[in-house]
């Protein structure tokens, strides 16, 4: 079994459509770990705040299946794949991480974002404090820590159903 990161986002409907992830990656997945949602302002353009967070599961998918799913359930939730690059989003899907792998097909991985944006690393080193950046060896926290880049992200309460 594989152990596989996927950060989570949306700006649109932000609770109907977190929770619809959430709910989707269960069904998949089985057991999945979160960390806290955490609200950030839209990075590289202007737009409504997300709600971002990252989930933890066990796969014995392969990575191109992962990527197809997470498009799959982005698709399912009205997820506009002919929007712009940096546009509000239903529903945002990103593996993270699969294992120790580092490749740069079917999908980059580790996913650079980790390291370049606090609404993936501080999720991920709140789940993974110990887990280890493959490309680097250095443990997510330690990333954290010395993280310098001015994003404005912050916990936000959030009601899960009584599913989760």
């Amino acid at each position: 079994m594989a152990r596989i990161y996927i950060s989570i986002g949306s700006n649109i409907d932000r609770q109907f459509h977190i929770q619809a992830a959430v709910s989707a990656l269960q069904q998949h997945f089985g057991a999945v770990q979160l960390s806290s949602v955490y609200e950030s302002e839209a990075v590289g353009f202007s737009g409504d705040a997300f709600y971002n967070l990252v989930a933890c599961a066990d796969t014995r998918l392969p990575i191109s299946d992962c990527v197809a799913l997470f498009k799959q359930i982005e698709d399912s939730y009205g997820r506009d794949r002919s929007a712009q690059k940096f546009s509000g989003r239903t529903l945002d899907l990103d593996l993270l991480t699969y294992d120790d792998v580092v490749c740069q097909q079917p999908v980059e991985l580790p996913r650079a974002e980790i390291t370049e944006n606090a609404f993936v690393l501080w999720p991920l080193a709140e789940l993974a404090p110990d887990g280890l950046h493959p490309k680097t060896g250095v443990s997510y926290a330690e990333l954290w820590q010395q993280y310098e880049k001015k994003q404005k992200l912050w916990p936000v309460p959030f009601e899960w159903s009584a599913q989760q």
